[in-house]
């Protein structure tokens, strides 16, 4: 190898985690230039304001959701022909899940799956089918419900987008003709395989992709729904699950865990000119609490949970040999 290559190849390391670093300080420092400028007395005040029955519904909501979304695996163990049960399936779905959302996708969506099927007897090759599939349904649901908003009641965005309502029909359109192409693809090509960097899916069926439509479209509709039960109808559903499409991809495309600050400042931008800064902050911390910490605590018990119960079927494979 030339000197030159060397020199390359010793200092590129440090340059990307440089990058990478240098890019969560300046988001850091974007977060706390923006914190400094909100009044979080009146924030704190929004939040006990919040009515008990607001509350109760969007957890409601968010326990639908969570129990929605734990099925998801429940279809690549269709596929797959696994053998484990239906609660410890939906039980690592429910973790993972929770993990994801706090802690962002390879550790949460990759990593505990990864550990926690494997410690239940699943091959590498069957993780990665259901993992696979899993987040295909996820944003399969995506597609079809950010078209439908985007293209049938587009929203108002700031001049600086460089996008108006016009480009977000646009943009609507497309992610409903790539649904569309995903379910003609099913229908027409039903067992072909696929080879994604040495690993082989099989396209399912019309039956199971419409499946994976309704699940992951009503999923997306609830978690919607939280929000605007935590922002007691202020602005419309609609609206509010527009918004909420735009900061999920937001918080992907920026890669910060759980979308920390980028959540709250796409719905400061959109919607901070129909309802007040403190109520819109203290409806999306209640947001934060109900979805993502509650969850949170519940996924480390059923973690520790499962870690113990993995342990236990080893045992009596050890003691075989």
């Amino acid at each position: 190898m030339s000197t030159l290559a060397l020199s390359r190849h010793s200092w590129w390391p440090w340059a990307r985690r440089a990058a990478v670093w240098g890019f969560f300080a300046l988001i850091a420092w974007l977060l706390v230039r923006q914190a400094r400028a909100i009044d979080w007395e009146d924030v704190f005040d929004a939040i006990r304001a919040l009515p008990a029955t607001a509350l109760l519904a969007a957890a409601a909501l968010a326990a639908g959701s969570f129990a929605l979304y734990s099925t998801y695996d429940l279809l690549g163990r269709h596929l797959t022909r696994h053998r484990l049960g239906t609660g410890t399936v939906m039980g690592v779905t429910f973790i993972s899940y929770a993990f994801n959302l706090n802690l962002g996708s390879l550790v949460g969506g990759v990593a505990f799956r990864y550990r926690l099927y494997s410690r239940l007897g699943l091959a590498n090759h069957t993780i990665t089918r259901v993992l696979g599939f899993s987040m295909l349904t996820n944003w399969l649901g995506y597609l079809v419900v950010a078209g439908a908003a985007f293209c049938f009641w587009p929203m108002a965005l700031p001049p600086e987008w460089k996008i108006d309502s016009e480009g977000l029909r646009i943009l609507g359109a497309v992610l409903l003709t790539a649904a569309l192409a995903y379910l003609v693809l099913c229908a027409t090509s039903r067992g072909r395989a696929w080879r994604v960097r040495g690993h082989e899916f099989r396209m399912p069926g019309f039956a199971m992709a419409l499946l994976q439509l309704a699940m992951s479209c009503a999923n997306w509709s609830l978690i919607g729904g939280v929000i605007w039960f935590l922002l007691q109808g202020q602005v419309a559903y609609v609206q509010v699950l527009a918004v909420l499409l735009v900061a999920a991809v937001a918080g992907v495309i920026t890669h910060v865990p759980a979308g920390l600050g980028v959540l709250e400042a796409v719905f400061v931008t959109l919607l901070s000119h129909q309802v007040p800064q403190a109520q819109l902050l203290g409806a999306l911390l209640a947001y934060r609490g109900l979805y993502y910490l509650l969850p949170l605590a519940v996924a480390t018990l059923g973690y520790l949970v499962t870690e113990a119960r993995a342990r236990r079927l080893r045992t009596p494979l050890r003691r075989g040999r």
